[in-house]
């Protein structure tokens, strides 16, 4: 390996300069902005943006208070079926409940059913990463590796197919819901598709390449809390099985909070159905199947419409009102300021 030796300049070389270019960039003259922060230019800015939030609040908040939404614990109402699944040696045993409500106006427009839960923390950070996102693209994959345990394999090595506490714990109740027209009684239809994110159905959920799709889970077993295997989520619809099943798609979709809803199925606008749901007495028939009394946690099904802002969540108009008037009070704030300050520069003067 060769010295590198610097010599000193000779006489008459000129030294090297370590100055940056004399250029617009490396001199740092480029053009540039500089505002004037005026009296005028900060009030205005205030107010202008307390304005802007105030009006964009209390359109918001208008718009929330517009959905129409019902919401009902079944938790207390299914207590037989709720200590039938404290014992979880009942897992295959059926229990049905039936829950009556009275709508007293129309519920007009596209109506949305979904299911909450209360007090489930899925935020915990050994749930969250329990998944395998490669299994869930349809790939063979070795389980084994992922973040799945302790729900990878069972016992005699057969894996789980999906594998992980998040899917494990899918919620699994069926919800259907009837209305009572004088004599008779007449099933709402539901439509339990199109209801997940275009890119969860069609980018990160794939299931395995097979001629069908018994063969493609063949040497897998379901998770210990499942009832029916993963090609059987939806007997009904083939297209709605396996890992692309919507109810499954969402539920994978885990949430931040403790209390939630998800989506879990739409009204079909048809017959006398077509304006939304009539007024009148409904009825909610169970299949009570996921437990929360050990976790001492509350389910609860909800019907709502939604509005261009959302659902009736009003925590973003609030937030847009305070924000608003925050600035709004500030700007106030700051012109106090400026003329008793005025005023004491004049008297100084004089």
């Amino acid at each position: 390996m060769k010295n590198k030796t610097s010599f000193p300049p000779q006489e008459g070389e000129a030294r090297p300069s370590r100055c940056p270019d004399n250029s617009a960039f490396k001199q740092q003259k480029l053009p540039a902005w500089k505002p004037q922060l005026t009296i005028a230019t900060v009030l205005s800015s205030f107010f202008l943006t307390g304005a802007f939030c105030l009006s964009v609040g209390v359109c918001l908040i208008l718009s929330t208070n517009s959905v129409r939404e019902i919401q009902i614990d079944y938790s207390d109402k299914c207590s037989d079926c709720s200590k039938l699944r404290e014992n979880s040696s009942n897992w295959n045993k059926e229990c049905h409940c039936s829950v009556n409500f009275m709508l007293k106006e129309d519920i007009l427009g596209d109506v949305f059913m979904y299911y909450g839960l209360q007090n489930f923390y899925q935020n915990h950070r050994r749930y969250v990463i329990s998944r395998s996102d490669a299994q869930l693209l349809g790939r063979n994959v070795n389980i084994q590796k992922s973040y799945c345990a302790p729900f990878t394999t069972y016992q005699n090595g057969t894996p789980m197919a999906p594998c992980g506490a998040i899917a494990n714990s899918m919620f699994n109740d069926t919800i259907d819901l009837f209305y009572n027209l004088k004599s008779s009684v007449i099933q709402v239809p539901l439509l339990k598709t199109g209801n997940s994110w275009w890119t969860d159905k069609n980018v990160k959920f794939r299931n395995p390449k097979s001629y069908n799709l018994s063969s493609a889970f063949a040497g897998t077993a379901r998770p210990p809390y499942w009832q029916k295997p993963v090609y059987l989520l939806d007997e009904e619809d083939e297209r709605n099985n396996g890992y692309v099943n919507d109810d499954f798609i969402i539920w994978m979709r885990v949430s931040a909070f403790a209390t939630f809803r998800n989506l879990y199925r739409r009204v079909s606008r048809i017959r006398q159905f077509a304006d939304g749901l009539p007024a009148g007495n409904y009825t909610f028939h169970i299949s009570y199947n996921f437990p929360v009394t050990k976790f001492k946690g509350r389910k609860y099904v909800i019907l709502s419409t939604v509005v261009w802002s959302g659902g009736s969540n009003p925590f973003l108009g609030i937030a847009y009102v305070v924000s608003g008037t925050a600035a709004t009070l500030t700007g106030f704030v700051i012109t106090a300021i400026h003329l008793k300050l005025r005023k004491k520069k004049a008297c100084f003067q004089k």
